[in-house]
């Protein structure tokens, strides 16, 4: 970082003190006004200028000196990008559509997502794999979970509980790898392979061990290569999400980003797709079942090295120069890709003044000990940890096993199994569309609820005799209800928001905190669902995950900020903003407003926002101007008819 660029550091009135600061300056260590700002805007016109010249001739950028300052300048003022000397016809056009047509994006881009598309699958697929599996291969090892040894229950099984323990060990085996040695790997080695070079890695640990799972001969042998499979799926749930949050715009990343969830919701139901196809072949259906995850290994395997490196991840290494080729691709002109590389590297001279440099364990101790990444610690933990306590994965490693318990024939539990699949995988679709609009905390505060009553339900129509026909039906029911409203809320949001929360020198390990925190429940989870359906009978257990539920629903409104629409950059403000401002606030002003609103029915009542946003932030500005050109521009169609 050059010396020059550092002492030009400037302020909203261009005063500057020892530090490139001035007193009222936004501290990102304790945002009590709780403004969202531009890190160039204010910048007197010469400063900035020249601050632009030192950065191009420190990072071997002089040939683009020109275009460089005219990112800058929009950069620093979105909302005026049209008045700027300069800036052609089709870079307005284009600015424009970035509001107007924002996803008309570069092909480059899109392969991005579908790769991680592609990785989001492989993901569902392993989880669901277990699943069919779960309701053969405990016998092909000779460890039934059964109560009893024989067909007329008379002999009982002196190692039941045992048993119990011993299946939700071996299905719970990747995520105890995941959460203890796949999410911590992600950050070393995306210090030194990338972005890319880590989901090739990742990639390799889901080919191998998933066929290495479908030749085991013994439970120990299974449980290895799913442990093995586990370092894999914790390493690409980690990095995944981060690598397409770095590489789309801010109008449209919870959309794209979430296709995390989109298509593990698509692989899960590929997935009991497979066990239903195979569900006929005897004795090796189960290990069909487990090795059919290696087919969407493949081409993330080979795809990944058609996708271009994220260009943050390269500033983080000092290659401004890969860094700005990686954003021709993944923009569509060359201005859009000069005020992006200028941008992320203002606010990175910011987050330098408070974070700095640090260790492997020193940034995992930072995690909870600078305040600005305290918070994204605590919001990323609380939406990943809601994950499993609303009880998806009870369905997602069990639902076979629990249609079973319902009284539903084996044939029958597969085909309800998928039923489940293919209602969590259409009610995904929604959030592309949503995420970003109406929020990601707004969807939690939604679905929560809703997610609720449905397993309280679910529970409740277990105590309906068997005999009766609405047993099972109202069972599946409730269990599809609660799918359709997981899908769209807790489904997406919660890599899509760990992947943004955290500032760019602790992304991968407070990801890798993130993903951690929820397969490392998930593992609980499987370890504990058949001891506790055992203990707590199926109307007890879905029961307790509704109260969790609530609970979640509880945490997500104290300690969850909202993110959407806001650059990667600005959210350095957003959470910034102490966690009890944003709970008095939420207590004593957003609650008492939706009392009045929604339950009083006052068509009077106003909230004062939270934020205080700057006019200059990235979507507020480029909105502004949008309208300015289309304004324009239709004007001059008007006076040529």
């Amino acid at each position: 970082m050059s010396e020059g660029i550092e002492k030009n550091l400037r302020s909203d009135h261009g005063e500057f003190n020892e530090k490139g600061l001035t007193q009222e300056e936004v501290d990102l260590h304790n945002n009590r006004d709780a403004k969202i700002k531009n890190p160039l805007a204010g910048i007197p016109h010469d400063i900035l200028m020249r601050q632009v010249e030192d950065f191009a001739r420190d990072r071997d950028l002089s040939d683009m000196t020109d275009l460089l300052k005219r990112g800058a300048l929009v950069a620093q003022n979105p909302a005026e990008f049209d008045t700027i000397p300069g800036i052609t016809e089709p870079e307005r056009e284009a600015l424009a559509a970035e509001i107007t047509h924002k996803w008309r994006q570069p092909r480059s881009m899109y392969f991005t997502v579908i790769l991680c598309s592609i990785g989001a699958a492989v993901q569902g697929w392993d989880q669901t794999g277990s699943n069919g599996a779960n309701l053969s291969f405990p016998v092909e090892f000779g460890i039934p979970d059964s109560q009893y040894l024989d067909a007329a229950e008379t002999i009982p099984n002196p190692n039941y509980e045992h048993n119990l323990w011993l299946v939700g060990l071996i299905n719970g085996a990747p995520y105890l790898a995941s959460a203890f040695l796949g999410c911590w790997m992600s950050d070393p080695l995306n210090n030194y392979l990338g972005r890319r070079g880590t989901i090739f890695f990742s990639a390799v640990f889901c080919l191998l061990p998933v066929i290495g799972s479908a030749c085991a001969q013994n439970w120990y042998e299974l449980f290895i290569t799913r442990i093995l499979l586990g370092i894999g799926m914790g390493c690409k749930a980690s990095t995944v999400p981060i690598y397409a949050a770095e590489n789309v715009p801010a109008v449209i990343r919870g959309g794209l980003v979430m296709c995390w969830q989109l298509w593990t919701a698509f692989g899960i139901l590929l997935g009991f797709s497979a066990n239903l196809a195979v569900r006929d072949t005897g004795a090796i259906a189960w290990r069909l079942q487990l090795g059919s995850a290696f087919i969407p290994a493949v081409p993330l395997l080979i795809g990944v090295f058609f996708c271009p490196e994220s260009p943050r991840w390269y500033m983080k290494k000092g290659k401004y120069t890969k860094a700005y080729r990686s954003l021709l691709r993944l923009r569509n002109t060359p201005i859009q890709a000069a005020r992006d590389l200028y941008l992320v590297h203002a606010q990175l001279i910011e987050e330098a003044h408070i974070i700095g440099q640090s260790s492997y364990v020193g940034r995992f101790i930072e995690l909870f000990t600078i305040p600005r990444v305290r918070r994204a610690t605590l919001a990323s933990f609380t939406v990943m940890i809601a994950q499993q306590m609303c009880g998806i994965n009870i369905i997602a490693f069990y639902s076979s096993t629990v249609f079973v318990q319902a009284g539903a024939t084996p044939q029958n539990a597969l085909l309800a199994s998928w039923g489940f699949g293919f209602v969590n995988f259409v009610f995904a679709f929604p959030a592309v569309w949503t995420i970003d609009t109406f929020g990601r905390r707004a969807l939690l505060l939604f679905t929560f609820p809703q997610m609720a009553w449905t397993l309280l339900a679910c529970g409740l129509c277990f105590l309906i005799p068997e005999s009766s026909r609405a047993h099972l039906g109202l069972i599946a029911l409730f269990v599809f209800l609660f799918a359709a409203f997981y899908s769209p809320g807790e489904g997406p949001v919660p890599f899509t928001y760990s992947a943004e929360a955290f500032p760019l020198s602790h992304r991968e390990v407070g990801m890798s905190w993130a993903v951690a925190t929820c397969l490392f429940w998930a593992f609980v989870l499987s370890l504990t669902w058949p001891r506790m359906v055992a203990a707590m009978t199926p109307t007890g257990a879905f029961c307790f995950y509704a109260g969790l539920n609530l609970t979640a629903f509880v945490m997500i409104f104290f300690w969850v900020p909202e993110t959407k629409q806001r650059t990667l950059e600005e959210l350095d403000y957003v959470f910034a903003v102490p966690t009890g401002k944003h709970m008095r606030y939420q207590a004593g002003k957003a609650l008492p407003y939706f009392i009045q609103k929604y339950v009083l029915r006052r068509k009077g009542a106003t909230l004062e926002p939270l934020y205080q946003m700057d006019k200059h932030t990235q979507v507020e500005g480029a909105t502004r101007a949008a309208s300015v050109v289309q304004a324009t521009q239709a004007r001059r169609k008007s006076s040529a008819r």
